[in-house]
């Protein structure tokens, strides 16, 4: 199964246009689309893109870029403000890639703090989305009971010292419907699989 992550840097997407498209037997199955980053910013697109893939059939889910140097409690009170999940989302996703200038330990304090408050109001894990290197050097020990998303470019598959629920293998992917780039995602598994990561 194939999927997309998108944000106010692809513009404005045509998600009719995506959902019909479909080159050798790929076809996009979801979207992960940015919703807010740090304790202030709410995609401009964000809205938009949520109301259209859910129209278009596509499985949608949201994403929050995690800035460590601001509190994980407010991060996660904004994303939860911003998006209002429903039966069949996929799950909340928390994307970490910097450390802004903290130690491991400062960092991995603040990344639960928004990990735990989406549990407690979600009542699911959320999916940690990060990039290969990134997860070994911060997060791989201490975080293995939430599903992981790597980050890995230009590989036949990614390194198998973590067990990835999607992997983001492309950042380069041209797409019917969007003008611009765009990364492209495989999830590890079918269907079934899937849908244990959707929200009840």
């Amino acid at each position: 199964m194939h999927g997309i992550d998108v944000s106010r840097y692809q513009g404005k997407i045509e998600w009719k246009n995506v959902a019909s498209m479909e080159e050798r037997d790929v076809k996009i199955d979801f979207a992960f689309i940015k919703a807010t980053e740090g304790v202030l910013l709410v995609d401009p697109y964000f809205q938009r893109n949520w109301d259209q893939t859910l129209k278009v059939g596509i499985i949608r889910g949201a994403y929050h870029y995690f800035k460590p140097q601001k509190s994980g409690l407010w991060q996660a009170d904004l994303f939860l403000q911003a998006v209002s999940f429903e039966s069949g989302d996929l799950l909340p996703v928390v994307d970490i890639e910097e450390t802004g200038g903290k130690s491991k330990v400062d960092l991995q304090i603040n990344l639960k703090l928004f990990l735990k408050r989406i549990e407690k109001k979600l009542g699911v894990k959320p999916i940690i989305y990060t990039g290969y290197k990134f997860y070994l050097d911060n997060l791989k020990g201490d975080f293995d009971a939430y599903p992981v998303w790597i980050a890995h470019y230009y590989r036949a598959k990614p390194k198998t010292n973590v067990k990835w629920k999607f992997w983001q293998h492309s950042d380069k992917a041209r797409i019917n419907g969007i003008i611009y780039n765009v990364d492209m995602n495989v999830f590890n598994g079918g269907m079934d699989d899937l849908r244990k990561l959707l929200m009840p």
